[in-house]
């Protein structure tokens, strides 16, 4: 008898069942036994157990069609050798499902860390390898590959091959394609903290930077080896991917010569050393705002509370956790042209915050907290003798989106209102997409059902003319 796995359903199965899982909150197997008992008649799988349940998934093609931010572009991608060269792998993907074409180079040291069969798999193309090929370099293939193309990323980017770079070496095919180039190189590096920090390296990332080369990273964190943790770690392939699609970006600046202020995500107010307040915001809404605003070329400081997502490319970010401070980092920004103010700011704090961890005492029941109000930052702005020209607010409601959100606007002295209804059941709030109201003296605009990058193109747009139409 034949058995029965995930594995083994052909694709259109595995997104149907994908997706059925996602709208109900299970993994895929959880679901698969979900269904097999409900055959049976003996429906023993427990509701999941999540209040605030995903939103269901885009079919996998619709979501690939939504974000084309790259495509039609050819990205030649060089590997080179370091444990975070499976990282490319992923990086091929993201680039790909944006439209790109990647054509593929490792050195031989990649080759030790991921296979020449993945990367080609990913890619759809050829992988090219030898500085010598007979096949490749009939037509002097190495010059090809550093003109067909409208970027080079080298990524991880290990200290030899920069070091390669910076003295003008030409040693293999990934440091000859990289002298021979005449378009756009940006380099992730990736390497031990003692070795980015080495003054050879230091020198070396100099040369490269006055060269015109970009760099995304590296970033700070734990090491592949043991115990070892820096500045050293190869910045995720989403950042990277943004990090690209800024270079690339050939849209008009709108924004240019503009500042903007964002805040996203939401605020922890502590109760004591261990425990706070806190909210269900992801800050997606908010990062996605500040970046595309960025790329409509303003100049963009995002006031980030406590968030697990990377920072938006070409945006300073400040970093809080507390309503009062990111008040503070938003007066501290002013003046600005406009003010997005995404976060979803707690309402109250602890009155007096505990020194020490709050102990249960056996027998006593919980001890009372005294809240009290915290600032309320939109309303700050929007009132403030530095107010930007534009100034806008979000309402995040579960009931009388539209009253709330008008309501909001009279008060807070917004120029318009992003109302947005995030019931438990519709998956907004920490999900990836949205369904957004646009609240102003002038009506209600309803947009459909987006990503929330979608969302914060259409909003960016929508800003940039309104500062425009000022002038």
């Amino acid at each position: 008898m034949a058995t029965l796995t995930i594995r083994n359903l052909d694709e259109a199965a595995k997104q149907a069942l994908r997706e059925r899982a996602a709208k109900n909150g299970r993994s895929m197997e959880e679901e698969m036994r979900s269904i097999l008992a409900g055959l049976s008649g003996n429906a023993t799988v427990p509701a999941p157990a999540q209040v605030y349940a995903p939103a269901p998934m885009m079919p996998m093609a619709a979501r690939a069609a939504e974000n084309q931010s790259l495509a039609g572009k050819r990205i030649l991608l060089i590997i080179s050798g370091g444990i975070a060269a499976y990282k490319s792998l992923d990086l091929i993907r993201r680039l790909r499902e944006r439209g790109a074409s990647v054509r593929p180079v490792m050195t031989a040291a990649a080759q030790q860390f991921v296979t020449l069969l993945a990367v080609g798999a990913l890619a759809a193309d050829h992988v090219y390898i030898d500085l010598f090929s007979r096949e490749d370099e009939q037509d002097v293939g190495h010059v090809r590959l550093a003109r067909e193309s409208d970027l080079i990323c080298v990524a991880p980017a290990t200290a030899d091959l920069m070091a390669k770079m910076a003295h003008g070496l030409a040693g293999d095919l990934a440091s000859t394609v990289l002298l021979a180039t005449n378009q756009p190189v940006l380099i992730a590096p990736a390497m031990n903290p003692a070795m980015w920090s080495h003054p050879a390296t230091r020198r070396n990332t100099d040369v490269l930077s006055r060269d015109g080369i970009h760099m995304i990273g590296p970033m700070r964190g734990e090491m592949a080896e043991s115990g070892e943790a820096g500045e050293g770690r190869m910045a995720e392939p989403l950042e990277i991917v943004a990090a690209i699609e800024a270079l690339l970006d050939d849209t008009p600046k709108p924004l240019a010569g503009r500042k903007a202020i964002v805040t996203s995500g939401p605020t922890h107010e502590p109760i004591d050393p261990v425990r706070y307040i806190a909210n269900r915001s992801s800050g997606k809404q908010g990062h996605a705002i500040a970046g595309a605003l960025a790329r409509l070329g303003a100049d963009v400081t995002l006031v980030s509370g406590p968030v697990v997502i990377p920072d938006p490319a070409g945006v300073e970010v400040v970093r809080v956790e507390s309503a009062r401070e990111m008040l503070d980092a938003v007066t501290l920004a002013l003046p600005a042209d406009v003010a997005v103010m995404v976060a979803a700011v707690a309402d109250w704090r602890v009155a007096a915050q505990s020194d020490e961890k709050i102990k249960k005492k056996q027998g006593e029941g919980p001890q009372p907290l005294h809240l009290t109000e915290n600032p309320d930052i939109l309303k700050t702005v929007g009132h403030h003798e530095q107010r930007p020209r534009l100034v806008v607010g979000f309402a995040a409601e579960t009931a009388d989106v539209i009253a709330n959100a008008q309501g909001k606007l009279a008060r807070k002295g917004a120029d318009f209102i992003v109302a947005n209804d995030v019931s438990p059941e519709t998956g907004i709030m920490g999900g990836d997409r949205n369904r957004v109201r646009i609240v102003s003296g002038a009506g209600v605009e309803e947009w459909p059902d987006l990503s929330k990058d979608e969302v914060a193109k259409r909003l960016a747009v929508k800003i940039a003319e309104r500062i425009t139409d000022g002038d």
